[in-house]
């Protein structure tokens, strides 16, 4: 199943279970990102919708922890805002879907996908993106505690970084969050476009997702760090690279959904 023109329409009953085809190469990932720069470029009034709610909740979150008072949490918030991107681009998917398909792209369709087929599945895979997200949060705290905890960040955080009693936080943390994050892509990565395409429930959804990943590990490892160090760098200037990356990474997802799941 692939090319442009693969997707199937919306299933108005439920389909089987979806297999995992198991034979992804990397040619498949460059195809993905062309196909998703494509869909950026053809309908980019909802890339950057989607990528401009990604940023403003990102300098919201930003601007939450400054404001109240508490810098030690910026970096872990910051380092797990990623998270989040995948429910973010549940519209991309279904925008990529519907011209894929020769479907109207409408706002409606687009904004609706979060309803999924009526079932409450992507919104409880919200629900989970959500917990992720606070449980990193309390990890990484945890962490800084044990490391930093009775010194604190000081008047000049960057310098307490540089001691050996930062770096080994940035160490541990970067591991810990790192192998976190990875799970959720896992989780993720095949679950919601899969959720958005067809009708089944969302641990059907997981299920199918861990099995593409497990069967092409190699190459949805790569898959996961493009998407990390395009997000990473995209946040650099403000958050505003996340305009354009997010989308992108977003329509992409969407195409490599349809060559690993037949």
């Amino acid at each position: 199943m692939t090319g442009l023109d693969s997707a199937p329409p919306l299933a108005a009953a439920p389909l089987p279970r979806p297999q995992a085809r198991g034979d992804l190469g990397w040619a498949d990932l460059r195809a993905a990102l062309v196909a998703g720069w494509r869909d950026f470029l053809a309908m980019p009034r909802f890339g950057l919708f989607f990528g401009g709610v990604y940023v403003l909740t990102g300098l919201a979150i930003g601007w939450a922890t400054l404001a109240g008072g508490s810098p030690t949490w910026l970096i872990p918030a910051i380092a797990g805002f990623p998270l989040v991107a995948p429910f973010v681009a549940v519209g991309l998917y279904e925008a990529s879907r519907c011209r894929a398909a020769g479907a109207p792209l409408t706002w409606r369709a687009v904004l609706g996908a979060l309803k999924g087929h009526g079932d409450d599945q992507i919104l409880s895979m919200g629900v989970i993106v959500f917990v992720a997200f606070s449980f990193w949060m309390i990890v990484a705290h945890a962490i800084f505690a044990i490391f930093v905890g009775e010194s604190g960040m000081g008047r000049d955080p960057l310098a307490a970084l540089m001691t050996r009693e930062g770096l080994a936080m940035l160490a541990v943390g970067s591991a810990v969050g790192g192998a976190m994050a990875f799970a959720f892509y896992a989780m993720t990565v095949i679950s919601l476009p899969l959720l958005v395409d067809r009708r089944h429930d969302f641990l059907t959804a997981i299920i199918a997702s861990l099995a593409v990943v497990r069967r092409n590990f190699a190459v949805m490892a790569g898959w996961a760090a493009i998407i990390a160090g395009l997000l990473f760098v995209a946040m650099l200037p403000g958050f505003l690279g996340l305009m354009v990356a997010l989308p992108v990474l977003g329509h992409a997802t969407w195409h490599l959904y349809v060559r690993a799941v037949a």
